[in-house]
C-alpha cells in the first residue's frame, strides 16, 4: 500500500504579500482555481490501478488546522488523518512522524511491511499527473528494494534557488544511484551543472519504506528520531485532529529530509521525472508555470500590460495597468502592493523580515481569514469601527460567546441565519439585520444548505480579535 505523505506546513514568505503566515501560499489558488494543496490531493485521486492507495497522513501547522481540514472535505478526501506541529521543524521531523505511524501499524489498517510512503510538498505544479504518476510506480518499486528515492527534474536553466543531484550508475526501474546533493549552488556552478547533463533539480518529493527511513534516522539523527517517538506516544486525539505534544516535538532538530539524511546515506537513488513540474518558492517560479503571451507577460486577475516584456502581474481586487516595463514583478492585494525586479526574487526575504521589524500586520495577517465554520474578510476598519464580510459555510455554527468591548450588527446578504441572542433565537433571510448589543452573549450558525453570506459592523473601543469570551464552541476552542 502506498500511503501519501502531504508536508502543508511552511510560511512561503518569498511570495509575499499573497502568501502570509496566515494563509500561506499552499492554501492558494496560485496557479488554477483550486489551492496548490488541493492540486496535490486532486493528483492523487487519479492515481493508477496498479497502485494501492492508502488514506493520506496530512502533516500542518496547528494554526492552519482548519483551513486544511476545510480543503480537504471541499477536495472530497473525508479519510486523511490530519497531523498537527506545535512548531515548524523543516520536513525530517515530519516524514519520521509519518514513518512512525506507519511502522506501528498505524495507518489504515495495513502491515507495516506493506506500507511504502509517498513524501509530497504541497506547494508544487505538475503540469503531466499521469507522467508523474508512472514515476511514483517505478519509485515504489526502488524503494522496495531498499532505495530512499527522490524525484530528480532536468533542469530547464541555471536556477540557483534548487537543489541538485549529481547522477551516479544506472540502476533498475530507470532510477541512478546518487553521488551528491548540491543545496543551492552558485549561478557559475548552476550554469555548469546544466551543461554537464549530470545533474537533475531536486524535486523534494520522496517514496520510501517506513522501516528503511527509520534506519537512516537512527544512524544519522538519533535524538530527532527519539523526540519523534516521544511527540508521538505524547499525542492526543483533538476533534478530527492528531496533536503531537508540545515539549516532545519542539526537541527536533529543524531540518530537511535532504540534510538529516539523504545527503549522509549510502542508499539514496533518484528517478528522472518528466511531468512538467515546478516548484512555486518564487515569483519567477509562478511566471514561469503560467500562460505567457508572445512578449513573455503573464496576468492573473484584471490587468492591462501594454508595451512591456517578461512581466508577472497579479491583480486580486483592482484593475492594474503596466506600461513600458521589462523583467517586473507586479502583485496588488487588497492591502498591499508589491513592485519587484524578477532577477530580485532571493531578496523578497529580506524585504519581509523589514517589516516584520516593524511591526506591520501585513506580514502575518491576511485580510481573508479561515475560520472552522467558514471565514471571513475585513472590508474597511478605522477608529472605533470594523467592517467585514462574513461566509458561514452549511452547518457551520459559531461559539455562544459575547465581547466585552464592542457591538455588531449584522446584515444578512444571503442565506438563511440562525441568531441565539440572550436565549431567544431569531431567523434571518436577505436584507433583513439584527444588533448585538456590547455584552450580549449570542450565536450565529447557518442551518441552511447553502453558504450564509452577511455583513458584519463592529463598533467599540476596542475591535481585538482577542475580545472574545466563548461560553460554549463546537470545534474546542477556548
Amino acid at each position: 500500500m502506498l500511503i501519501p505523505v502531504i508536508l502543508a506546513g511552511g510560511s512561503g514568505t518569498r511570495l509575499w504579500p499573497l502568501s502570509r503566515r496566515a494563509l500561506p501560499k499552499q492554501f492558494l489558488p496560485l496557479a488554477g482555481k483550486a489551492s496548490l494543496f488541493e492540486d496535490t490531493l486532486a493528483r492523487l485521486a487519479g492515481h493508477s490501478p496498479s497502485l494501492a492507495l492508502g488514506a493520506p497522513l496530512v502533516i500542518v501547522s496547528d494554526a492552519h488546522r482548519f483551513v486544511a481540514a476545510e480543503q480537504l472535505r471541499r477536495s472530497g478526501c473525508d479519510n486523511a488523518t490530519l497531523i498537527l506541529e506545535p512548531d515548524g521543524r523543516n520536513t525530517a521531523p515530519a516524514a519520521t512522524i509519518a514513518a512512525l505511524l506507519a511502522s506501528q501499524g498505524g495507518v489504515d489498517g495495513a502491515s507495516p511491511r506493506d506500507i511504502t510512503l509517498l513524501v509530497l510538498p504541497s506547494d508544487h505544479v505538475i503540469d503531466d499527473p499521469a507522467g508523474f504518476r508512472r514515476a511514483v510506480i517505478a519509485g515504489e518499486a526502488l524503494a522496495g528494494e531498499g532505495w530512499l528515492t527522490t524525484f530528480g527534474v532536468e533542469p530547464r536553466y541555471a536556477e540557483t534557488g534548487y537543489g541538485y543531484v549529481e547522477l551516479a550508475e544506472a540502476l533498475g526501474h530507470g532510477g541512478h544511484r546518487v553521488r551528491r546533493f548540491t543545496e543551492k549552488p552558485p549561478l557559475q556552478r548552476a550554469e555548469a551543472f546544466v551543461a554537464g547533463g549530470r545533474h537533475l533539480w531536486n524535486s523534494g518529493m520522496f517514496v520510501l519504506r517506513p522501516d528503511d527511513w527509520l534506519a537512516a534516522m537512527q544512524c544519522h539523527a538519533a535524538d530527532t528520531l527519539e523526540a519523534c517517538r516521544d511527540a508521538l506516544a505524547g499525542a492526543r486525539q483533538d476533534l478530527d485532529f492528531l496533536r503531537l505534544d508540545v515539549d516532545a516535538y519542539r526537541r527536533c532538530a529543524s531540518a530537511s529530509i535532504d540534510r538529516a539524511v539523504m545527503e549522509r546515506s549510502e542508499r539514496v537513488a533518484t528517478l528522472p521525472l518528466a511531468a512538467g513540474w515546478n516548484d512555486l518558492g518564487s515569483f519567477p517560479a509562478l511566471w514561469q508555470s503560467l500562460p505567457r503571451d508572445a512578449c513573455g507577460n503573464a496576468v492573473v486577475g484584471d490587468a492591462i500590460i501594454e508595451a512591456s516584456d517578461r512581466t508577472l502581474v497579479h491583480a486580486s481586487h483592482r484593475l492594474v495597468a503596466v506600461t513600458g516595463v521589462t523583467d517586473l514583478v507586479v502583485v496588488e492585494t487588497r492591502d498591499a502592493v508589491l513592485v519587484a525586479r524578477q532577477d530580485q526574487g532571493q531578496r523578497l526575504g529580506q524585504l519581509v523580515a523589514r517589516l516584520e521589524a516593524a511591526g506591520r500586520r501585513e506580514v502575518d495577517d491576511h485580510p481573508r481569514v479561515g475560520r472552522p465554520w467558514g471565514h471571513y474578510l475585513t472590508v474597511d476598519a478605522g477608529p472605533g469601527f470594523r467592517v467585514k464580510h462574513l461566509s458561514v459555510a452549511p452547518g457551520g455554527r459559531l461559539s455562544l460567546q459575547r465581547h466585552r468591548h464592542r457591538a455588531e450588527h449584522w446584515v444578512v446578504v444571503r442565506g438563511r441565519a440562525r441568531v441565539t441572542l440572550e436565549g431567544a433565537v431569531n431567523e434571518l433571510t436577505a436584507n433583513q439585520s439584527l444588533y448585538v448589543p456590547l455584552g450580549a452573549w449570542h450565536r450565529l450558525e447557518n442551518p441552511g444548505s447553502d453558504p450564509l453570506e452577511l455583513i458584519e459592523v463592529q463598533t467599540g473601543d476596542y475591535l481585538g480579535e482577542d475580545d472574545i469570551e466563548r461560553y460554549e464552541d463546537q470545534y474546542g476552542r477556548e
